[in-house]
């Protein structure tokens, strides 16, 4: 993960490389404190230094590897006691159960949404509660509840509401729900934007007034929290609720692919979620692991490349309640048409993605030709697909390393759209900043995403705002490095590795896949596979042992350049190591981020 350094004064090149084939300077993750630390763990352990360094730059020291080396949910679980609100929305949820009042659960359209309101309906469906699931429309009704929802909801029948993955900022919609007649309780993990709702709990670990201390949980996190602390009032009462570690599977979906710190809790919840997971105990999410062609004990790849996206696809393009339909049936028929339906939309977002990729990569080409570029992208169509806009500005901004948004159109002139930052710079804040001076109608996110809603009057205005509060994104890439953990040769990366290394895992946000380097490696063999601009490379090293290596979507990147022009030369590669799993075969294989020749430039 490329980062920027706040060392830049006492800055350690790793192998010497200050500019890579991806323009970054090669830095080693470790300090000198940290190389102790990693010392200590290793003899200390017993573990392989490269996995020891791996811990120490990740703040791990001796005394607390062994927990870190075994996260589990009885020692990292917080106590719900300490969530503000926690005990009213227990009680009123465990009365639901008791007195068998229909519960309506109201969740947001992506992941997190889909598996907390699939949580909530697998743990009433136990005590055989009536209930259903309310997915907005992302198009047609927005984030979060509205009014009309909650009022229609209520005619239905629904004597209790629970509010999933939003609900915090809602106050109105809530209070139509309570006039209606209707209770409701909130479980969310958004920043509070204005008054929270009145007459209802709210459990949100991002409430000023909470002191749980634990607001890096996605929602399907606090859900679980939740349920926990309504499972031991109704086990004191008689009631035998169901196995909540058996649904950790869909806790580890929402909290890789809302990309919240896997530190803490969060990591437990991923590795003993994949544990449950591997296992099929969810239909949905078994028979699309299936579908989508997944052949190998679920990872957390494939929780947020694979099934996170497919499930995202009815919410961007199609039905948005699919995904929280799949994660709660028990019924295979409906799973598979589910999986089935999910998979096609996919395709189908996948190839709009791609043609209106194309068209936003060309826009910010055009602009980055003349130097440096702006230090924000904007691009914008009236063509493109408003569900699929937060994906091409991800795209941007990894192609173009900067702040970068994308935007639709409507006819009546208003844009909608979605942004994505680098490390460093705070987009949220330049949203808000720009809803403040007048120039979007409005816009929120936090540091690392945001969501803008602007005229098309104002889009040449917007850019000068942004271009004028921006000035130091271009600094900020000046001093981008790739942090480094440690070095290894074609021979040292076998199977013994790569499972000492996923001990140390679960790898993803707040807790970043290792980078390690094959030095001075040969390229024996390169050529470009599949459709996506992928480049195979088989790489050997100067005593004769080989590796089967991987660079994806780099063709005609900057890296796929360099290695192409050093074929048959000895390089430098930065990456990691992954099992490839391929016609009932298992092999070690090395995906390729960036790479360097050894002792010049590119």
């Amino acid at each position: 993960m490329i980062h920027q350094s706040r060392f830049s004064g006492t800055r350690r090149h790793f192998l010497d490389v200050r500019q890579s084939a991806n323009g970054v300077a090669w830095e080693h993750r470790l300090n000198e404190r940290q190389e102790n630390l990693a010392l200590a763990i290793a003899q200390g352990h017993g573990v392989p230094d490269l996995v020891a360094r791996v811990m120490a730059g990740r703040g791990i020291t001796s005394e607390t590897a062994l927990a870190f080396l075994d996260p589990t949910i009885r020692s990292l679980l917080p106590d719900p006691e300490r969530f503000t609100d926690m005990q009213a929305a227990a009680e009123r949820i465990a009365r639901a159960v008791e007195r068998k009042e229909r519960v309506a659960i109201f969740g947001d359209y992506d992941v997190d949404g889909a598996a907390s309101s699939a949580l909530v309906k697998r743990f009433l469906d136990h005590f055989s509660v009536q209930s259903e699931i309310y997915i907005p429309d992302r198009i047609f009704e927005g984030y979060g509840p509205n009014p009309d929802a909650m009022r229609e909801l209520v005619g239905r029948g629904a004597r209790l509401i629970v509010t999933v993955d939003c609900g915090t900022n809602s106050a109105a919609s809530i209070a139509a729900a309570r006039e209606a007649g209707a209770d409701v309780v909130v479980l969310d993990h958004h920043q509070v934007g204005g008054p929270l709702p009145e007459g209802a709990p709210v459990v949100n670990p991002n409430r000023e007034d909470d002191l749980s201390a634990h607001g890096h949980l996605c929602a399907a996190g606090v859900v679980f929290v939740t349920l926990v602390q309504v499972a031991k009032l109704l086990r004191a009462r008689g009631h035998t609720p169901p196995d909540l570690l058996g649904m950790l599977d869909l806790v580890a979906l929402a909290t890789v692919c809302d990309v919240v710190p896997l530190t803490g809790v969060n990591r437990a919840f991923v590795a003993k979620g994949l544990i449950v997971a591997r296992q099929n105990q969810n239909s949905g999410l078994a028979t699309l692991a299936r579908v989508a062609r997944i052949g190998e004990p679920l990872n957390v790849f494939h929780l947020g490349f694979l099934l996170g996206p497919r499930i995202n696809a009815g919410g961007r393009i199609g039905d948005a309640a699919l995904g929280s339909r799949l994660l709660s049936t028990s019924d295979p028929v409906e799973a598979q048409k589910i999986a089935e339906t999910l998979d096609r939309l996919n395709g189908e977002r996948q190839a709009m993605e791609q043609a209106m990729l194309l068209q936003a990569r060309a826009e910010a080409d055009a602009e980055l030709a003349a130097g440096q570029g702006p230090a924000v992208l904007v691009t914008a169509s009236h063509e493109w697909h408003p569900g699929i806009v937060g994906l091409i500005a991800a795209r941007l901004k990894e192609h173009a390393r900067r702040p970068s948004f994308a935007i639709h159109f409507h006819p009546n002139g208003v844009g909608s759209g979605s942004g994505r930052s680098i490390p460093g710079f705070d987009i949220g804040r330049l949203v808000r900043d720009a809803v403040e001076a007048g120039i979007l109608v409005k816009g929120g996110g936090h540091a690392m995403a945001a969501g803008i809603t602007v005229e098309r009057a104002k889009l040449g205005a917007l850019r000068a705002f942004f271009e004028e509060r921006a000035r130091d994104v271009h600094a900020l890439r000046a001093d981008e490095t790739l942090p480094i953990d440690g070095a290894l040769s074609a021979e040292g990366a076998n199977f013994s590795m790569l499972d000492a290394l996923d001990k140390a895992g679960p790898y993803g946000a707040g807790h970043v896949a290792p980078t390690v380097v094959l030095p001075r490696h040969r390229i024996a063999d390169l050529r470009e596979v599949g459709n996506g601009g992928h480049l195979r490379v088989q790489l050997r090293s100067e005593t004769g042992g080989g590796l089967s290596a991987m660079a994806f979507r780099c063709a005609d990147s900057p890296l796929g350049a360099f290695l192409r022009r050093n074929s048959g030369e000895l390089v430098h590669v930065a990456g990691s190591l992954s099992a490839n799993y391929w016609n009932g075969s298992k092999s070690i294989q090395f995906r390729i981020t960036d790479a360097a020749a050894p002792g010049l430039k590119p």
